[in-house]
């Protein structure tokens, strides 16, 4: 399986493991391994393509993430992508400039070779999707030109070699037929076959597991969530009472979410799990912090302390184990690259740097859809595995500004009933991810003949594929207003509702 694979050279663009889940969408084995990797560890691999991805460098400044120039001579298909395009050139005799017109956003491709098998089934005027501040303004020896926009070269390509370089990403959903280039690429130029799958997934990381934890315990962080949900039945099944789950109620939690993980895993799974009331705990810590980077630190530390005494009554429990998926990784910190950080979540970039504990995170390296794709092979009913995105900090990065018990309450009602009506109106499986955001912000209204002065809350539901990018949930206005009625006739504390309708980018889904 692995030696029908494509190595993919991380560079630290926010797209890269964009790139490896599209080749494993093909049924083929995908590995996203630092762009400093050695070059006998990458040919030990085996692969039958390699990738190199974007990143946020110039190649042509000192210190400039690079590649041993002898990757190009191993006789293994390469693309590069954006950066890998002006990196390749840069290596291998071209020249790279600062652009007088940068490209960011949608652009048309004219494709100048038609025969070439990058661009079998793709008609000429594609929209791709463009990043670059940088272009090609000398083609390295061997290349020729097979595409280009109005202001840059598209891509390249070196037969010699077998090398296609690309200047706009394929990977993203705005690259309108960038699905059939990587196909193509995969395919007809590396000659992969299609021998990958969630099943084949499943079965290699039970085995990882329980050659890493062996005999020792494991404790896992039990949100009620997809990913815990699913990472929890993944390592039950590969270690069984080895495993231990804690539910955190942390205060912060949805509607009688406590209530609901403990009768769901505790009775239909038979796992060991215990809750842990740690509400007045998250809250008194949480007291007068209004930065959203501090409490999303304060919460993940606090995380780590409630399962480090947890481990006090477990003396062989050595592993902590996580729902965390890539791209709560890829905003979080550089991981296998050098990819600018947007925000810490509190199960990566919150964790402190000395812990006592092996962290084990077996859905480290997968999308959302992918993860439920795993939950649902393991077994677990859709009415779980399709629940929307809730953050590891909960209501705290929810409510913006300080977080007291009170807002939290309100919140919370707020929150239940727009999913509620979600349900209702059939709604929630048509969007990704939905909630309710309470604002530091009070108005006058009018209640009864009286005057009222209480907070706004915005709705805000996203339309996605794979989180990393999204736009806003065009919701039918009738809905929003009968969300907005009950909002603001049911719960005390809230009398404006807004709606969210900002798409990421620029914006992030959740407001914190």
């Amino acid at each position: 399986m692995k030696q029908n694979s494509i190595v993919i050279l991380d560079f630290g663009s926010q797209y890269n493991q964009l790139i490896a889940r599209r080749v494993r969408e093909m049924g083929v084995y995908a590995e996203v391994v630092p762009y400093f990797e050695d070059l006998e560890k990458i040919k030990a691999r085996n692969p039958k393509g390699i990738i190199l991805s974007g990143g946020p460098a110039s190649v042509y400044l000192e210190g400039a993430p690079t590649v041993d120039k002898a990757m190009f001579d191993l006789d293994i298909p390469i693309l590069g992508i954006c950066y890998g395009m002006q990196l390749t050139q840069h290596l291998l005799g071209g020249e790279v400039a600062k652009a007088d017109k940068q490209e960011f956003g949608k652009a048309e491709v004219i494709i100048d070779d038609e025969n070439s098998p990058f661009f079998y089934g793709i008609e000429d005027n594609t929209q791709v999707w463009m990043s670059h501040g940088d272009h090609v303004t000398k083609i390295a020896p061997g290349f020729e030109k097979i595409a280009h926009t109005a202001s840059s070269i598209a891509t390249l390509y070196n037969a010699e070699r077998n090398i296609y370089n690309v200047q706009f990403h394929p990977e993203v959903t705005h690259s309108v037929d960038g699905h059939q280039m990587l196909r193509n690429f995969v395919f007809d130029v590396c000659k992969c076959e299609e021998n990958w799958s969630m099943g084949n997934y499943i079965e290699q990381t039970v085995k990882e597991i329980k050659e890493t934890v062996g005999d020792k315990k494991v404790i896992l962080a039990l949100s009620g969530g997809v990913d815990s949900s699913v990472a929890a039945v993944l390592i039950h099944k590969a270690i069984g009472d080895q495993l231990s789950c804690f539910f955190v109620d942390t205060g912060l939690m949805r509607k009688n979410e406590a209530e609901k993980v403990m009768k769901t895993y505790g009775e239909h799974y038979h796992m060991n799990i215990e809750c842990v009331d740690a509400e007045d705990r998250f809250l008194n810590k949480l007291k007068g912090v209004s930065d959203p980077e501090t409490k999303r630190k304060i919460i993940g530390h606090e995380f780590i302390a409630i399962f480090d005494e947890q481990k006090q009554k477990m003396k062989d429990a050595e592993f902590l184990a996580q729902g965390t998926i890539y791209p709560d990784v890829i905003e979080s910190q550089s991981v296998k690259g050098p990819s600018a950080t947007i925000k810490s979540h509190h199960n990566v970039g919150g964790l402190p740097e000395e812990m006592d504990f092996k962290l084990l995170e077996p859905l480290r390296e997968l999308f959302k859809d992918e993860v439920r794709k795993v939950g649902r092979e393991l077994g677990i009913p859709d009415h779980m595995i399709d629940r929307h995105p809730f953050p590891g900090p909960g209501l705290g990065i929810r409510i913006i500004g300080e977080v007291d018990k009170e807002k939290a309450d309100i919140l919370r009602e707020a929150d239940d009933i727009f999913i509620s009506e979600l349900r209702a109106a059939n709604l929630y499986q048509e969007v990704s991810q939905a909630f309710v955001v309470l604002l530091p912000v009070k108005s006058v209204g009018v209640m009864g003949d009286e005057r009222t002065y209480e907070y706004t809350a915005v709705l805000r539901s996203a339309d996605t594929i794979d989180f990393m990018t999204a736009t806003w949930s065009h919701l039918p206005y009738e809905f929003l207003g009968r969300v907005s009625n009950r909002i603001i006739n049911e719960v005390k504390g809230i009398n404006r509702l807004a709606y969210d309708i900002s798409s990421k980018p620029p914006a992030t889904i959740e407001w914190e």
